[in-house]
């Protein structure tokens, strides 16, 4: 998973009509920063979303922030409500939230390299969690949003975005060398690479890697590894002309199609059918 995706299933987002407009940040950017995506969704009525875990720290801009964006409890309850512009951190389970009304802004889809270097903190801070970009970055966050309201043009926007993070990231911390190294073994070998395998080659216990790991990027190797298995699942379901189910466990690293079953519903909370079968009508 050297990139990433979005694990939602057809049906809901057929649903969702919305305009959206996605953007590739400046070369320069290209270790920390993967994509912008400008969004404007008109739909007014609630509606629950499912997040599924991703191999990328999400950061919301609102340039118009939905009037209902809150969290539901696994019972079904409602839970917290989301602050203005989320940040959320990397997850190791899925996220229901509920959203009514317009909302516009940007999605910056980081790795932990750059969320590392833009808020200088060990992520396990923001693992599970939705953290308001301002509690992260004090008032250059407000003076961001608004001058990403002033600019014209989703493009401009992206280009401002660029223009802010190149200045920021120069200065923030970096990873551990070992810990990015063991980062992107694991996503480009797309969860596939034996955890043990991976402390031998850099030196480490596994005791000590699991600890490290976890506290500069906030999941285990093993949860990481779990997730980029799901990704490359996905990537593979969605092609035009998708291999067996079989063949997916198989070349994925599952020990079976019901391996596959099962860790794709406790990640995303739906069945692979669920997941690829189009919308009624």
């Amino acid at each position: 998973m050297t990139g990433w995706t979005l694990v939602v299933s057809r049906q809901e987002i057929a649903r969702a009509p919305a305009e959206r407009v996605f953007g590739l940040p400046h070369p320069r950017l290209a270790a920390h920063v993967l994509t912008y995506t400008a969004h404007h969704y008109s739909r007014l009525d609630l509606m629950p979303w499912r997040l599924t875990p991703l191999g990328v720290i999400t950061v919301t801009i609102d340039l118009a922030a939905p009037p209902i964006r809150r969290s539901v409890a696994e019972d079904g309850r409602t839970g917290t409500d989301l602050p203005s512009s989320p940040v959320m951190g990397l997850r190791d389970r899925p996220l229901v939230l509920e959203q009514a009304g317009a909302t516009r802004g940007i999605i910056i889809a980081m790795t932990p390299l750059g969320a590392y270097a833009l808020f200088g903190l060990p992520l396990r801070e923001l693992a599970n969690a939705n953290i308001a970009l301002a509690d992260l970055l004090g008032a250059e966050a407000n003076l961001l949003v608004e001058k990403l309201a002033e600019t014209p043009g989703w493009l401009a926007r992206f280009r401002v975005l660029d223009d802010y993070l190149t200045a920021r990231l120069q200065h923030g911390p970096e990873l551990t060398r070992a810990v990015q190294g063991a980062w992107l073994r694991l996503t480009t070998s797309s969860g596939r690479l034996r955890i043990s395998t991976l402390a031998d080659e850099i030196g480490w216990t596994r005791q000590h890697l699991n600890v490290r790991f976890r506290e500069q990027i906030g999941l285990t190797p093993k949860t990481v590894a779990r997730i980029a298995r799901l990704h490359h699942a996905a990537s593979l379901l969605t092609q035009s002309s998708p291999p067996p189910w079989s063949d997916v466990a198989l070349r994925c690293g599952y020990a079976d199609q019901p391996h596959l079953n099962r860790d794709f519903r406790t990640l995303t909370g739906c069945t692979p059918t669920e997941y690829v079968t189009d919308p009624p009508g």
